[in-house]
């Protein structure tokens, strides 16, 4: 997948323009000014690296202990093997997972300027296969029979593959993942498959706004520059270098022996070996499984040859960067590192190779840029440029500023324009686009209103950096940050393997001491008051004075009637591209130039006082315990609430978690009922973002929202002050008063929210429809919608003391909290509440389950008429959860299909970009099923036949799987269940899936695990039969078609075009059958009307040989052929036969029956005693 570059801070709202992640800058020496090139040093003496040679492979190894949290129990080390990779080795004793990640600091900015795309294809071609593990799934397959699974980036400057597995099974997942990049076979036969994937991708995000957008900007680059390059890159930009020699003439040798046999990456002759070659079921007529198949022709050929080129020059070993997690010694680790990844060359590049030269010049600076949007929101972006980021490590003053211009509390800018009723949420902070260059950027997400007002928005951006300027910054606002930031690293708790990997691998390649790789990035020094040149604050005042009104660029989003509507009809809009999205760009104006530039004359802007929520108390009793505890206690039940606790004995962090789960019958009544308790919540977390904005700065967060059986609310952070924020929210959320301002604000953001669900991607409207019409409390978002508008002030006040008046809470608290503290937390919210109570079971969830024997088809079109994507999602009912060993039965069936899906479907009958096959959990967690999706451009019609005959297949593959196979997804499913929770966050949400849905099973994992050891290859095969197998009349299903109204072209079979090749031959023509079929199959089936130019410019070729009525006389038979052999996507209605077609989803709902209620699996005897 292709991957945007990071942005710095957390996005004030759910929906953002990038996706937010730390970053951080330092300065490596004194200037006079603040320059646009940064340095760029990581040396660490010679003296610093030992040789070791006692291994299988020589390398050098860090002689430094790398800087670390207290709380990590990890052991790391710093290696450089003698091609110049480097590896960061992990010991975990702990592990239950290993992991790896490589990181090649080559991205799409470095692709051919004539290629666009071509680091993104090499992420997909690179998998297809090794030469010491030929078989193009070898790997992908490894990792799901171990428990594990892959995926890849490109970025910018950077690609990242990595992967996570079974701790006993690193060996083999690390020797398959290196042979990626020493001898990738890159294999012929594949090269369109993941040409059309990558394609499929791009189209994936063609009418997504964040793509659309960022290649906008992008695009609005100096002239020449990388940063314009299109890096996603799809099939056009990908082939259009070989359509041109072609057409020249030019390809006829390229990359081929005079045997026809296509070179392997490292220019042996090797054939794509036949094993990874293996047909998908049930192919159609036209399938061919010859060597040549599948690789595009002399074009395809082309591009795979650019590739392998492009891949031997810039794969270098100097450029790797590696992070190993593993539960093996930090010895053993380094050998396994040294001989696995030894044999990578050093082709003599540069390391880190750096692009200091900015994409914004003169003619980009000073501008306003407004785009149209396909989804309905008013934006506006400010951004400068600024150099790269990490040589600025230390004192990190572009966070600094951000900690100001994205503050929300009181005399903020946000505070500002929020009171105004102009914004909804604001964001600030610095991004690093690419190795070289970096830009600060400042959000604002505005209301219509807003939007009228947007030059004064702008303004107030200007307004408020003046004031920074002008204001004097006393040193204890960065001794804040830094106390923030190393608290934050000493408690940091574990993430999951590969996650931490690509942190790790990334982080590498920052310019600092490989002792500071962990630590320099996380945390903050303090500015030396002492030393007024290099003691941090002359580094911000340098970077503020960099952020003015002439060094900036403005860009503004709105749907196209925005524009007409507020600036009107006059504007000329240009096209980009790629996404062709409307774009204008006009200078700005002298005058708003000096207003700009004009001192604050704003009093309601002034900086943030001390923080008040910084921890002071971080002290935490660690009780040694032999095995932790694996599940909660019920300490305390109320009428009103019943309350779970377990106090931490495994993570040893001053840090809690709390949810409040407030239920009633009131809030999800009616779809009325449900949009008005939704406008509450977001009225209540609205009237709260100046109060909580320091304490979610501090490290203490909450979430306060809807759900269908009443109001979350979730607090999680440092326990000291947790009961202040707490008791703030309730109140808050007991004693709100709808202002009518604000609610008009909230209702149009809704409004929006609900408008811009339908413009999005097609798999997520068909899983939603599919699990909307399964569930027994939910409502259509149309209906949702139509409701909105109509609520008033006084029936939404009303509401709220109707759902308050009556409850039900269950609470969970899990961490450094004791029982007698959540025992107080439980009391002060019923004290707060204030409320009447309804017994547990009056409010629960339950599903909706399909009859046996069913086969259910629902079809709706894609509401975005420009979507060319549509989507199937495909349910198979299992039963119920309850029963224990159809549970474990059924989720081992559904780990089996998981792998073969992805494989069949996506890599080789190219259906589309979005394929998965996985377990689907029914609401209330009570019945349990298979569902499939797949998003193509595809008919659902069809896909649907393709997951069926992929169904058939399975079948007869589990029939003859061997023993040691079956037993191996055992054992990796086992495997799954037993991992221990890598933190108190994924502690907490195993223990709340059960408190929620009422079942309270908490050894569930360990338990099917264990019962796993006697389901045998028979009983899967019999649930197959009875439930999974198409032909099944007892098999429950139901299938959601969301079908694009975007027309697709004819096509015509390759059967079709042989059979026509030879009636051409047969009336006397000469025909060229490597030319037509390198012109026309290279995808297999081939568009109608490219087959008939192509063939109308070869007849009329010989139209001086051969009479013109037999040419006419041909393409009349051209309709039988088609109709003799279809296309496997004609573009013609699909039927599903034997299907039932809902025609109201409402009555269809009506007819289902609903589960059985939840009721407890275990009953416990907590009370009166517990374990604290």
């Amino acid at each position: 997948m292709l991957r945007l570059f990071a942005a710095a801070r957390r996005p004030a709202l759910s929906w953002s323009l990038v996706s937010p992640r730390s970053t951080t800058l330092r300065r490596q020496e004194p200037r006079s000014g603040f320059a646009m090139v940064a340095t760029v040093d990581s040396s660490d003496g010679t003296s610093t690296w030992d040789r070791v040679s006692t291994g299988p492979a020589t390398y050098e190894m860090y002689s430094k202990p790398i800087k670390k949290s207290p709380q990590d129990d990890r052991e790391y080390r710093i290696i450089r093997l003698e091609n110049g990779l480097q590896a960061m080795l992990v010991h975990d004793a702990k592990a239950d997972k290993a992991a790896a990640s490589l990181d090649v600091a080559v991205g799409h900015l470095y692709d051919p300027d004539d290629m666009p795309g071509l680091a993104h294809f090499c992420e997909h071609l690179l998998f297809m296969g090794t030469e010491q593990y030929p078989k193009e799934n070898e790997y992908s397959e490894y990792l799901a029979k171990n428990n594990g699974s892959s995926n890849a980036y490109t970025g910018t400057s950077n690609t990242n593959y990595y992967f996570n597995v079974a701790t006993a099974a690193l060996p083999g997942a690390l020797s398959r993942f290196a042979a990626f990049f020493h001898s990738p076979l890159f294999a012929p036969s594949c090269t369109v498959r993941e040409l059309n994937a990558v394609d499929s991708e791009h189209k994936k995000n063609h009418q997504n706004d964040v793509w659309r957008i960022y290649q906008v900007n992008k695009h609005l680059s100096k002239e020449g520059h990388p940063w314009r390059k299109f890096g996603s890159g799809n099939k056009e930009s990908l082939s259009r270098v070989g359509k041109e020699l072609k057409a020249k003439g030019l390809l006829e040798s390229h990359g081929v022996n005079g045997n026809g046999v296509l070179k392997t990456a490292d220019g042996s002759l090797a054939t794509t070996p036949s094993d990874s070659r293996a047909a998908s079921p049930a192919p159609s007529v036209s399938s061919a499984n010859s060597e040549l198949e599948g690789d595009g022709g002399v074009v395809g050929r082309e591009t795979r040859r650019r590739l392998v080129e492009w891949w031997s020059r810039e794969y270098c070993a100097g450029r790797m960067r590696l992070c190993v997690v593993g539960k093996e010694s930090l010895d053993e680790l380094a050998d396994m590192v040294a001989s696995l990844f030894s044999p990578i060359p050093n082709r003599g590049r540069e390391p880190l190779h750096m692009i200091n030269d900015h994409p914004f010049g003169p003619q980009e600076m000073g501008t306003l840029v407004s785009v149209q949007t396909v989804m309905s929101f008013h934006a506006l972006e400010v951004s400068f440029p600024l150099p790269y980021l990490p040589p600025l490590w230390r004192y990190k003053p572009a966070s600094f500023l951000a900690h100001f211009l994205g503050h929300e509390g009181p005399g903020s800018l946000h505070s500002y324009l929020k009171q105004k009723g102009w914004i909804t949420g604001l964001s600030a902070g610095p991004q690093n686009l690419a190795r070289g260059f970096a830009m600060f950027k400042v959000t604002l997400y505005m209301t219509p209103q807003g939007f009228e007002q947007y030059e004064t928005l702008i303004l107030s951006v200007f307004k408020y950096i003046s004031m920074l300027r002008a204001s004097e910054f006393p040193a204890w606002y960065q001794r804040e940050r830094s106390l923030i930031s190393a608290t934050r690293f000493r408690f940091a708790e574990k993430r999951r393997p590969d996650d931490y990997a690509v942190w790790v691998s990334e982080h590498m390649a920052w310019p600092v001491p490989r002792d500071l790789v962990l630590s320099a990035p996380q945390l903050v020094q303090e500015w030396d008051e002492n030393d007024p040149i290099n003691g941090g604050e002359r580094e911000m005042r340098e970077m503020l004075d960099t952020l003015t009104v002439e060094r900036s660029r403005t860009v503004l989003m709105a749907k196209g009637e925005e524009y007409e509507r507020v600036r009107g009809k006059d504007l000329k809009w240009e096209k980009e591209p790629w996404y062709e999205t409307l774009y204008h760009v006009e200078r700005l104006s002298e005058e708003f130039l000096r207003k700009a530039n004009a001192p604050n004359d704003v009093k309601e802007l002034f900086l943030p006082g001390p923080n008040e929520f910084i921890p002071t108390n971080l002290d935490v009793e660690k009780r040694e315990v032999e095995q932790p505890m694996k599940r909660p206690f019920l300490i305390r039940e109320t009428p009103l609430s019943s309350l779970w606790h377990k106090k931490d004995d495994q993570f040893w962090v001053p840090k809690a978690q709390v949810i409040m789960d407030i239920r009633s019958p009131v809030p999800n009544s009616s779809a009325r009922a449900f949009v008005m308790t939704r406008l509450f919540a977001d009225l209540v977390t609205d009237s709260l973002t100046e109060f909580a904005y320091d304490a979610d700065l501090a490290g203490l967060s909450y979430y306060f929202g809807a759900h269908s059986l009443g109001l979350y609310v979730t607090l999680n952070g440092y326990n000291e002050k947790l009961h202040v924020l707490a008791k703030h929210v309730l109140e808050r959320a007991r004693n709100l008063e709808v202002r009518s301002d604000r609610l008009d604000v909230i209702k149009d953001q809704a409004k929006r929210e609900y408008e811009n669900f339908f413009l999005g991607q097609p798999y997520r409207l068909s899983d939603y429809y599919a699990r909307y019409m399964l569930a027994e409390r939910e409502w259509m978002i149309s209906e949702l919608l139509g409701e909105i508008s109509t609520v008033t002030d006084e029936e939404l006040e009303t509401h709220i003391a109707s759902v308050f008046s009556r409850v039900n809470m269950r609470m969970l608290v899990v961490g450094n909290m004791y029982k007698d503290e959540a025992s107080r937390l439980a009391q002060m919210a019923e004290d707060i509440l204030r409320t009447a109570s309804i017994p547990a079971s009056e409010v629960v969830e339950r599903s909706l389950v399909l009859p046996s024997g069913s086969n259910f088809i629902w079809t709706t079109p894609v509401p975005n008429k420009e979507e060319p994507n549509s989507s199937l999602t495909y349910y198979i009912h299992m039963g119920s959860t309850t029963e224990p060993r159809l549970r474990a039965s059924a989720a081992l069936l559904a780990h089996i299909l998981s792998e073969p899906a992805f494989n069949v479907l996506r890599t080789r009958e190219q259906l589309g970009y979005i394929v998965s096959s996985s377990q689907w959990n029914l609401s209330g967690g009570g019945q349990t099923g298979v569902r499939v999706v797949v998003q193509s451009e595809r008919q659902p019609a069809y896909l649907e036949q393709r997951v069926e005959a992929f169904l058939r297949e399975m079948y007869e593959r589990l029939g003859t799987m061997p023993d040691a196979e079956f037993q191996e997804h055992k054992v990796a499913l086992q495997k799954r269940w037993r991992e221990a929770p890598k933190n108190l966050g994924e502690e907490v949400n195993r223990y709340w899936s059960h408190i929620e849905q009422g079942y309270l099973d908490f050894y569930r994992r360990d338990n099917d695990a264990d019962l796993l050891d006697n389901i045998t290859k028979g009983d899967i095969l019999t649930l197959f039969r009875s439930h999974v197998d198409p032909s099944s009349t007892a098999r429950s299903k139901l299938s959601v078609h969301v079908q694009s109204q975007k027309p697709r072209p004819a096509k015509i079979s390759v059967a079709a075009m042989e059979a026509f090749a030879k009636k051409v031959a047969d009336r006397g023509y000469t025909v060229d059958e490597r030319g037509w079929r390198d012109a026309l199959t290279a995808d297999g089936d081939a568009p109608l009307n490219k087959f008939a130019d192509y063939w109308r410019d070869a007849l009329l070729a010989q139209a001086a040989i051969v009479p013109a009525q037999i040419a006419q006389a041909l393409t009349t038979e051209v309709p039988a052929l088609l109709e003799q052999y279809p296309a496997a996507d004609d573009g013609k209605v699909v039927v599903n036969e034997g299907a039932t077609f809902v025609q109201d989803p409402k009555a269809f709902r009506a007819s289902l029956e609903a589960s059985e209620r939840p009721h407890p699996l275990v009953e416990w005897g907590d009370l009166p005693t517990s374990r604290f």
